[in-house]
């Protein structure tokens, strides 16, 4: 019987990140789910991942601003299911200020989870990807790896930098049967960004409708949300052997955002 493989993906406890985790948990691979939110509140997903597609399922609520629980959550990784095979950074936050008004603390926490933390845990799963010969490491960059908007000066240098170490490691890699690859999407539709439209609409004197198609998806020519099960399918396939000849590249999720 062929062992199945494992996938740590990081901020997976909802959103995207839970959306690539149950694609990846569709394909037959054990999971490690991560998140800052107490365990009793992760139980039932945790619970309902396993029993759906019958694959072992577990929830680490390592501090992914501190390089020792990155670490900390790749070896416990290890020690449940062995060797990690498909890592996923998607952990990540925003905070919106102009350049002269942003908090230094928010900048450093920003490039703390959004990039330094992807540094680390491709830094731990590399060496076993390299002895087994096959890994897939995916980075859920952003629209915002691409192009650039005011007041997102943390968040866009971050995945600016994400797609950097993406292509770098891709390149370090590239002959021991080991992709890395950044995912780019633009505004999809999650439970945050559904509970943002009201207030935001309230806030500018808008319908929802405006709000969702004159604000949040304005960048967007597409005029429509990519859905969390499309990111998780592409993410699906990249862990795929079909996409070994694709690495070091990054694909919009964005609705035609950055083909502007």
């Amino acid at each position: 019987m062929t062992k199945r493989k494992t996938a740590v993906v990081t901020g997976s406890s909802s959103g995207i990140g839970l959306g690539i985790a149950q694609a990846l948990a569709a394909k037959g691979m054990n999971v490690v789910l991560n998140g800052i939110e107490p365990e009793v509140q992760i139980e039932p997903i945790r619970a309902g991942l396993a029993t759906e597609f019958g694959v072992d399922v577990i929830y680490d609520r390592a501090n992914l601003m501190d390089p020792a629980g990155v670490v900390a959550l790749m070896t416990g990784a290890e020690a449940r299911f062995g060797p990690v095979d498909v890592l996923v950074n998607n952990a990540g936050i925003q905070h919106v200020a102009p350049i002269e008004d942003f908090p230094d603390e928010k900048w450093q926490a920003i490039l703390n989870l959004n990039l330094s933390a992807a540094f680390f845990a491709t830094k731990a799963a590399v060496p076993g990807m390299k002895t087994r010969g096959w890994g897939r490491i995916i980075n859920i960059a952003s629209a915002h790896g691409l192009v650039a908007s005011p007041y997102k000066s943390a968040y866009v240098a971050a995945k600016h930098g994400l797609l950097g170490l993406t292509k770098t490691v891709a390149l370090e890699v590239a002959e021991n049967g080991i992709t890395v690859n950044a995912i780019c999407p633009g505004y999809v539709w999650t439970p945050l960004v559904e509970k943002q439209i009201p207030e935001t609409a309230k806030a500018r004197g808008m319908t929802e409708e405006e709000v969702k198609r004159d604000v949040l998806l304005a960048a967007q020519p597409t005029k429509k949300f990519a859905t969390v099960g499309q990111i998780g399918a592409l993410a699906a396939f990249l862990a795929t052997d079909d996409a070994a000849s694709i690495t070091g590249a990054a694909l919009p999720v964005d609705g035609g955002w950055t083909a502007q």
